[in-house]
């Protein structure tokens, strides 16, 4: 029920997101995203007086290699940039353990199948700044001071023979960064590079990524790029320690 009330907030920010720009806002636009990134996760869960196994999703859960998709809308007048942008995480697995594994104050015997399922959906709200614009460099550079609010909301569940166990968080991340731009063949070949980041009382979240984009057509941009996000979640009894690494291609329409 929380993952059908963030995606429709995402549904319903989008056109205030525009009607936030001035009137003489000369740029619109959306661009999707398709990440393949590799990935590590450990995560841990107490409750009912029980200690949470330390567990890794692809040793201990046979969880796997998994893509998925964002979606962006993005608008901008002048040197201010404002954009949305909605990802679902999805990883699934199933194994036999050869230990008893607890989890959320369930014990789940060895030698029984566990299915895993890891639910992480993202929405950022993010504003840029450019306060360095330089347009006789190569075919022009600039600098983006970046101010985010990543909303996380995130489930792990194990379940097995009837029985399931599941713990989930959902909060707000404000976050600051830096980004760039540089063009190096007129409009038609730029590259741009962007991280942010928070940390605090053991909990981080960071996010950096880098791509070249081609222009073929006017309002048509095709990307390529590497994004890496890394968090580590001490929240109440969950602990959850992640790192997504891979390339991704993108779809960009503006105007």
């Amino acid at each position: 029920m929380k993952r059908l009330r963030l995606t429709a907030f995402f549904c319903t920010l989008v056109p205030f997101l525009f009607l936030a720009l001035p009137v003489g806002a000369f740029e619109i636009g959306a661009r999707a995203y398709y990440w393949f990134p590799a990935f590590k996760t450990d995560l841990k869960s107490d409750g009912a007086g029980l200690s949470g196994t330390d567990l890794n999703l692809k040793d201990n859960l046979g969880v796997g290699t998994e893509s998925f998709p964002s979606l962006e809308a993005f608008g901008a007048w002048g040197d201010h940039h404002l954009s949305l942008t909605y990802t679902p995480v999805n990883y699934s697995g199933s194994t036999i353990p050869g230990n008893p594994i607890y989890f959320n104050g369930q014990t789940f015997a060895a030698g029984t199948r566990i299915n895993t399922d890891l639910k992480l959906r993202m929405l950022d709200l993010e504003y840029r700044y450019t306060f360095l614009d330089v347009e006789n460099i190569l075919a022009g550079f600039s600098l983006d001071a970046i101010g985010q609010l990543k909303v996380i909301d995130g489930e792990a569940k194990l379940a097995a023979a009837g029985k399931e166990a599941k713990d989930s968080v959902l909060f707000p991340l404000p976050m600051v960064g830096l980004g760039a731009h540089v063009g190096l063949l007129a409009d038609i070949l730029e590259a741009r590079a962007k991280v942010t980041g928070i940390a605090y009382s053991g909990n981080y979240f960071y996010e950096a990524l880098a791509d070249i984009s081609w222009t073929p057509f006017p309002f048509l941009d095709l990307h390529a790029g590497y994004k890496i996000i890394r968090l580590r979640i001490d929240h109440k009894d969950l602990f959850l320690n992640s790192e997504f690494t891979g390339p991704y291609v993108a779809l960009t329409v503006s105007y």
